[in-house]
């Protein structure tokens, strides 16, 4: 009986509160509607929130692949514009100033630091592909915004071994490109037996560095190009094709030696010449005259 009347009270508190609510809705009409409100924002905001940064997200990742694409691409096209004896290696200045601006823009670290060490890689590889050589100051000088890209790449790109790999690596070619070889092998000792970095593609190139930076610290020195020799004189030679050596020669007798045989000179050859019967030509002709009676 208690359960009965219990639920019996509950059935008719639902129905007074039923009967009610149009009343109670009229009297706080103002509390709803900023509740209302109030709930429709935080929804609006919560699904423009993840969803912005989705989009900005994908976004960035189109972005930094379209710059850091760019570097190999520059490189190619400045070697072959070497090759011509031109020096367009200043293109890849402005690839290296774009990376820069995308690492300060955005929020995610992962893709700031792979930003800023592909930025340092430009700024390097410029020294490398100028044709003309630079001087000490300009070396040094780009060389430090390396290290400094370098650098903040380590610091956003702590959390991930891989990136922080890369820009400890980075840090040590600036030193071996400036001169100071005992100081890049301690940095590429440190990637090479750090095991954070195991795995990675920047400990195992530290690693074989660590090994060859010995063989770049001597000055290299080319030797004379030899003295041009002249060319020894050689004898002209006439080829005869198989298409000249059987055919007929034919001579034409000029006008001045060609003579239209007589009749007398006809009849001249018919007898024979002066060297078998010893009579001559005006001899002969008499002969073949009739004699008179």
């Amino acid at each position: 009986m208690k359960a009965d009347h219990r639920h019996d009270l509950k059935t008719n508190e639902l129905a007074d509160w039923l009967a009610h609510f149009p009343q109670w809705a009229q009297e706080n009409r103002t509390t709803l509607i900023g509740a209302g409100v109030v709930l429709v924002l935080v929804i609006a905001v919560y699904f423009v929130r993840f969803y912005r940064r989705d989009v900005v997200e994908v976004r960035h990742h189109v972005q930094l692949t379209n710059l850091v694409t760019q570097i190999p691409a520059q490189k190619r096209t400045i070697a072959r514009a070497a090759g011509q004896g031109t020096d367009q290696s200043v293109q890849l200045l402005p690839v290296a100033q774009d990376l820069q601006s995308f690492a300060a823009g955005t929020g995610n670290d992962r893709m700031a630091a792979l930003a800023l060490i592909k930025q340092a890689e430009a700024l390097r590889a410029e020294l490398h592909y100028r044709m003309a050589d630079a001087g000490a100051d300009d070396v040094a000088k780009q060389i430090a915004q390396a290290q400094s890209s370098y650098q903040k790449a380590l610091e956003r790109g702590a959390s991930n071994p891989t990136l922080a790999a890369m820009a400890e690596f980075g840090l040590g070619l600036c030193e071996e490109e400036l001169g100071n070889f005992d100081k890049a092998k301690e940095i590429y000792r440190a990637v090479a037996e750090n095991p954070d970095y195991e795995g990675s593609t920047a400990q195992a190139a530290a690693a074989h560095r660590l090994k060859s930076v010995d063989d770049y610290q001597g000055e290299v020195v080319f030797k004379p190009a030899p003295a041009p020799t002249s060319p020894a004189a050689s004898m002209p030679s006439i080829q005869i094709g198989p298409d000249a050596v059987n055919n007929p020669i034919s001579i034409e007798a000029s006008d001045a030696i060609y003579m239209e045989p007589s009749t007398a000179d006809a009849n001249a050859v018919a007898e024979p010449d002066a060297a078998a019967g010893g009579v001559g030509t005006t001899e002969t002709t008499e002969a073949n005259e009739p004699a008179s009676n």
